[in-house]
């Protein structure tokens, strides 16, 4: 008995120091470790609702890491991600030639919709027509089989890649696009539709589908015929579709790799299609 009292102390000590784990938490950098830190995303107002709700779930999954999401378009995004000022920057389009030196990474696809007043008897709008009304060549609803009212031109301010799809699609140059309202982002642009039965604008669809499901008074016109709709966004069909890219400026590495990783996976899947947007496995 004399010899089992003295040595057990010390087998309970090597066995300690073995196992590392009887006084002092691990300090172990192994694959198990959490991460931590903050990345900084700024960028297109179609994508940061979007990433928002991903981040939410990636910080649920993550306690040491916090994510700051900021809109102001597209161009900003380019811009920070540039100048190092975001980490990730949110680009709703594809990148253009001068910009190929960024890195991009589809989380998302999308479409753009011209919108109307759920109330406004015009059912659809041939490309010429919408031409016309932008350029205000046509400035009464009467002249495309609407009521005599007066229409209100809703246009994306500079620097939207909303203005910039809708304008390349319709071949307008943005300067001869005459607007009564210019907005920012996309929930202004519904916001002022829904609030205006004369009002034009186009948005997002993804955005705008959101809206019409959630009673806001709105509908989405056809383009070519084509539903505007995020299932012929998926399929192909609808004719004005663009891709929702993070950006960054170099291979993205550490924590920065792990959350657009996480933000293209299944497992923000159902996020995506809830924000009515279309997965990009799709």
């Amino acid at each position: 008995m004399t010899y089992l009292r003295t040595l057990t102390p010390l087998f309970l000590a090597i066995s300690c120091l073995s196992l590392h784990s009887c006084t002092k938490p691990s300090n172990s950098t192994g694959a198990t470790d959490q991460p931590q830190g903050k990345i900084v995303l700024t960028g297109s107002s179609t994508i940061a609702p979007l990433t928002a709700e991903i981040a939410k779930r990636y910080e649920a999954e993550h306690r040491g890491v916090r994510i700051d999401v900021q809109s102001g378009g597209s161009s900003r995004g380019i811009a920070d991600a540039r100048q190092g000022t975001a980490d990730i920057g949110m680009v709703s389009r594809s990148l253009k030639d001068n910009e190929k030196d960024l890195q991009a990474f589809t989380v998302a696809n999308d479409g753009v919709s011209v919108i109307l007043h759920k109330d406004n008897p015009v059912r659809q709008l041939s490309d010429q027509q919408i031409v016309d009304i932008y350029t205000k060549k046509i400035t009464n609803w009467r002249a495309v089989d609407g009521q005599d009212a007066p229409i209100t031109v809703v246009n994306k301010a500079e620097g939207r890649s909303t203005l910039e799809l809708f304008a390349q699609y319709f071949k307008l140059e943005p300067k001869t696009i005459q607007a009564d309202v210019v907005i920012g982002d996309n929930e202004q642009g519904i916001k002022t539709v829904a609030g205006n039965p004369n009002a034009i604008g186009y948005v997002s669809i993804g955005s705008a589908e959101y809206g019409t499901t959630h009673g806001t008074p709105i509908k989405l016109l056809p383009v070519k015929g084509v539903e505007a709709s995020i299932n012929n966004v998926a399929n192909g069909k609808f004719p004005i579709s663009r891709p929702l890219n993070l950006v960054t400026k170099t291979a993205p590495t550490g924590l920065q790799k792990e959350f657009i990783e996480f933000a293209r996976s299944p497992k923000v899947k159902d996020i995506v299609q809830q924000q009515y947007f279309v997965p990009p496995s799709q």
